[in-house]
Order: structure tokens, then sequence, then C-alpha cells
């Protein structure tokens, strides 16, 4: 079953004293964050908050972004941590043999040796590129990449790793 929501970033630091914030996009290129229009901000221990974009651009290494309603450096630092999400309808189709991650959390992992490993719980951006925690027995980390993924099924909700049980 699909998520109705999608997180797709995540708020940093302010940018400056006009309401200008640092954005962390899960998007590829990253900048395509910012043609996803309204974002629902969601912030632990506060309710979520519509806001459109109003401008971004990128900065360096990463992406600073203008919301409405967010006129200056207290209120962009109130959403610093936050995460960003859009409704799941306004994603294009996954690429033939590429997933949304979205779509990944929750699969059972097995390895050709048909050892269940776990269920992805999480993934995680390492400098090597993304990793899948798998969480059963133990916790197993795997590259979420070839030569690692052999098989994603995501009717039977099941992914196939080379990857060894005991690793």
């Amino acid at each position: 079953m699909a998520a109705e929501r999608v997180e797709i970033g995540r708020l940093g630091r302010p940018f400056g004293v006009r309401g200008w914030i640092h954005v962390e996009s899960w998007c590829e290129p990253p900048e395509r964050i910012l043609g996803y229009s309204p974002w629902l901000v969601v912030r632990s221990g506060a309710p979520a908050l519509s806001t459109r974009v109003l401008e971004g651009r990128r900065h360096g290494e990463g992406i600073v972004a203008r919301l409405d309603g967010i006129t200056g450096r207290d209120a962009a630092a109130a959403l610093t941590g936050a995460t960003i999400e859009i409704e799941r309808a306004r994603l294009p189709p996954a690429e033939a043999g590429t997933y949304y991650r979205v779509d990944l959390i929750g699969c059972r992992v097995v390895n050709e040796q048909d050892v269940e490993l776990g269920i992805v719980d999480h993934f995680v951006d390492a400098p090597g590129g993304a990793v899948m925690v798998v969480c059963g027995e133990r916790e197993h980390w795997l590259p979420a990449a070839a030569p690692h993924l052999r098989e994603v099924d995501l009717v039977e909700r099941r992914i196939r790793v080379h990857w060894p049980a005991d690793f």
C-alpha cells in the first residue's frame, strides 16, 4: 500500500535575516524539490504547516528557499529540522528499475539462499551511496545498489539481495 504523503527533504538552519532557509533535498537532481509546492512542513510536537515555495535557488553545495508566511530569521529558525512532505500523487512514476525509498520501507529482505534478513526499516545516505537498514534478528546495513540488489517485487513486498546472512 503506497503512502499518501512522501518525505522529500528537510529544512536546515536559517539563511540570512529575511526568512530564507537551507533545504536538504532527497530529490534527484536536488533542486527539483523547489518545483513541488505546496510543501507540508512537519515538525515534532507542532501542527503540520502547509506552505508555498515563493523562491529558491542553489547555494554552494545546497539549496536555499523562501517560504510563504516565513518573513524573518526567527520564523525560519523555528522550522529547523522539520521534514518536507508532498502528496504522493504529485510524484512522477518511478522509471523502470528504480524505486522510491518510501515504497521499499516495510518490504521483507531475503538473500539468494532464501534466508530472511528482516524488514527494511529506513535508509541512510552514506558517502558511498544509500544504505538500507534492515531489522530482523540482527540489524543489517545493506548497500541499496547493484550488485547487492537482485530483485524487487513490490507486489509481494520482497527484496532479494546478494548478501550473506552472517555478515
